[in-house]
């Protein structure tokens, strides 16, 4: 307990918590050396709201637009309302427990929203623990609720043929054949730019991603993981199908004119601004119902190029390298509905390696 000294005549102290005792000894000189200079922090333990305000100001810098957004959204939509008033040094297990489910009831949230929003709790207490605000997070302590594993959707070989087949000729013909021969997610298609693509070598480098962000409209932004910055080789029918969407947008460019927006992207709208993904959507939508494919959304496509992959024996680790994803557990566990078949072509290239013919001996 450190003395912060004398306010309106009472003695104001503070407790302070830490991982190890040289932890608490740092964050002691800390607290002395503020008071010392005439800034002591406050004695007072703030609000849970209070806190996650501060918390989202301290991060802002380091995340995607589109995440802070979805962080502010959540504390101030669902947890604010909720706990937002405790003491931060008084919000106990059993008030975490009553906000997953006072949520899951009185909101009519889904269990995955609900469990995202623990997530993010959890987050925010594990900065307040690190800063010395509290000891231990107690949202850490409690069970999310359980989501239904759905499988994803994935298009067939056959289903595969019949959409592109329905697309060819469409504006969107280049980004649907790009999306599902390569895996890239829609916004890393939209944000791709001519000098990131060598059609002749045929390699495409992911650098940016344009993400639609409220108030902002549509912006660049970094990856979405460090492994998401990649490059990948692109299948020859993808690059015919770029070659394509080139000409086209040579002749857009031409009957535009001045009103042509250059900007390098390589799918564009009639004025050379970038795809809308909403937009995207729709069209997808449509190219769908004629190919008589089920719906499905266009991410899909990006679940569809890794099943196919790993169903033509790819391995695991290279579809984890093209689809840019941080761990080869995430690739595995989100397409184990492949694995049966791949385990039965396991077994029988096992049998072949290990038998030797009709003469093996008996």
């Amino acid at each position: 307990m450190v003395d912060l000294g004398l306010e309106s005549g009472r003695r104001q102290t503070k407790t302070v918590y830490g991982g190890s005792k040289k932890e608490v000894e740092e964050r002691v000189r800390r607290l002395v050396n503020d008071v010392v200079h005439g800034t002591p922090p406050p004695s007072r333990s703030p609000q849970v709201g209070q806190f996650l305000d501060r918390w989202l100001s301290a991060v802002r810098p380091s995340l995607r637009p589109a995440t802070f957004t979805s962080y502010e959204g959540t504390v101030r939509l669902h947890i604010a309302p909720e706990i937002g008033r405790i003491s931060l040094d008084k919000l106990t297990v059993d008030h975490v427990a009553g906000l997953v489910a006072r949520t899951e009831t009185h909101q009519r949230l889904s269990a995955r929203t609900v469990r995202y929003n623990l997530l993010i709790l959890r987050i925010a207490l594990n900065k307040a623990v690190r800063w010395g605000l509290v000891a231990r997070n107690v949202a850490s302590l409690v069970d999310p609720p359980r989501v239904e594993h759905r499988d994803v959707r994935v298009l067939s070989p056959d289903e595969t043929r019949q959409l592109l087949d329905a697309a060819r000729g469409d504006p969107l013909e280049g980004l649907i054949v790009l999306a599902v021969s390569t895996g890239l997610r829609l916004g890393e298609c939209l944000g791709l730019r001519w000098p990131a693509i060598d059609l002749d070598r045929r390699q495409v480098r992911i650098e940016k991603a344009l993400q639609r962000v409220s108030g902002r409209g549509q912006i660049l932004v970094e990856p979405k993981t460090r492994q998401s910055r990649r490059t990948i080789v692109l299948p020859i029918i993808t690059v015919e199908a770029l070659r394509n969407t080139l000409v086209r947008q040579n002749s857009q460019r031409r009957a535009a004119g001045r009103n042509w927006l250059e900007g390098d992207y390589v799918f564009t709208a009639s004025t050379g601004r970038p795809m809308d993904a909403r937009n995207v959507g729709r069209t997808f939508h449509r190219i769908l119902r004629a190919a008589k494919v089920p719906r499905m959304r266009f991410h899909d496509l990006r679940h569809s190029c890794a099943s196919l992959l790993l169903a033509q024996g790819v391995s695991p680790r290279v579809v984890m390298e093209t689809l840019g994803h941080s761990r080869i557990s995430v690739t595995m566990d989100t397409y184990a509905h492949v694995l049966p078949a791949l385990m039965r072509d396991a077994a029988d290239a096992m049998d072949r390696s290990l038998s030797s013919g009709p003469e093996m001996e008996r």
